[in-house]
């Protein structure tokens, strides 16, 4: 089964140049007394370069990414020369990876317009949680640029399309009670920490973040 998945990565890396050498093939085979096989060689081609160019290496990516190998995740993006060739829900995860690895390397100009790209490749296949989730990240990204307004706007439009799980949901509404806390709206700050709390998040990321927004309301009287 492992030497089926590393055969399969293997193809899917290197299927543009497989298509390539079938052209070469096809190109040979009109000189020869085989002549009759060069649809075959011809169609294997066109299915290679079809396949890489609408559907990308976006599985490679992934798994780079997942892994922490930015390296390995640049090196196959960059076999993507026409990401609008993309189908939209490929396109969409496309540009979210990479904006993901923008946010990582703390570049949130980027990694903001990527993002503005992705939402803009929406796809009906991932749905609105797909959307929300594109949201929420780019909610994350202006607060980190500093505009709380955007921010706002944006983890409140995630909310309304909808999340994939309760981490997410409970992030939302966790940086959305420090916003207000921030305006000094303490009513508002709290009944979002009550319900980023009932969500009971465990992520190590949200729980202390939780946890400092509380003693802060507590701290003001």
């Amino acid at each position: 089964m492992v030497a089926l998945l590393s055969i399969y990565r293997k193809l899917i890396e290197y299927r543009f140049y497989i298509a390539i050498a079938m052209v070469v093939i096809t190109i040979a085979l009109t000189f020869t007394n085989y002549n009759g096989w060069w649809w075959f060689a011809l169609i294997m081609a066109i299915f290679m370069a079809g396949s890489h160019i609408f559907f990308g290496p976006i599985r490679l990516i992934q798994e780079a990414v997942q892994a922490g190998d930015e390296e390995t995740a640049k090196k196959h993006i960059k076999t993507v020369i026409f990401p609008r060739l993309l189908f939209k829900p490929v396109r969409q995860s496309f540009y979210m990876l990479q904006s993901n690895m923008a946010m990582t390397n703390k570049n949130f100009k980027e990694a903001e317009v990527l993002m503005n790209k992705s939402i803009k490749s929406k796809s009906k296949i991932l749905g609105d949680t797909g959307e929300g989730a594109s949201y929420l990240q780019l909610g994350l990204i202006a607060l980190q640029n500093g505009n709380r307004n955007e921010g706002k706007k944006n983890l409140r439009l995630a909310l309304s399309k909808g999340l994939p799980d309760k981490e997410s949901e409970a992030a939302a509404y966790v940086q959305l009670s420090a916003i207000e806390l921030q305006s000094r709206k303490l009513s508002q700050a709290r009944n979002l920490l009550n319900k980023a709390k009932k969500l009971n998040p465990k992520s190590p990321e949200i729980v202390p973040q939780i946890k400092q927004i509380e003693k802060h309301l507590n701290g003001i009287r």
